[in-house]
């Protein structure tokens, strides 16, 4: 395969199935090497309720939930949460880069196209 002989749409198209690609794979090794989690996950203080309702006193019911919220963000890093976190982000990336890669025509082909569907070049329709 030649890079140069490639037309831009199929450089574009296997770059993104490349990034897929490489996203996957790394997410099924994150997910295979990740031992299953053990059942009996221990204690945590976070868990408790005398813990929450000093938070909420303290802080408020925005207290507790941020506090929640950092703790399910903290929580796609790890295990094999992680393995998903990063085939999303390979497809988000795939997706930005197909976007923003995609040939934006030139002036010269827009005006063309303009002129052929029965526009004049340079007059503004009156409206």
């Amino acid at each position: 395969m030649k890079w140069k002989t490639m037309s831009a749409e199929a450089r574009v198209r296997f770059v993104t199935g490349a990034i897929l690609v490489a996203g996957f794979a790394t997410a099924i090794v994150i997910y295979f090497v990740n031992a299953a989690p053990d059942d009996a996950p221990g204690y945590r203080l976070e868990d408790s309720k005398k813990y929450v309702r000093e938070m909420e006193i303290y802080g408020g019911k925005m207290n507790v939930l941020a506090s929640e919220l950092g703790s399910w963000f903290s929580g796609l890093w790890h295990g094999r949460t992680l393995a998903f976190t990063v085939a999303v982000i390979a497809v988000l990336v795939a997706l930005a880069y197909r976007l923003l890669a995609a040939p934006v025509p030139s002036a010269a082909h827009s005006d063309a196209a303009h002129l052929a569907n029965g526009a004049k070049a340079g007059r503004k329709r009156a409206e």
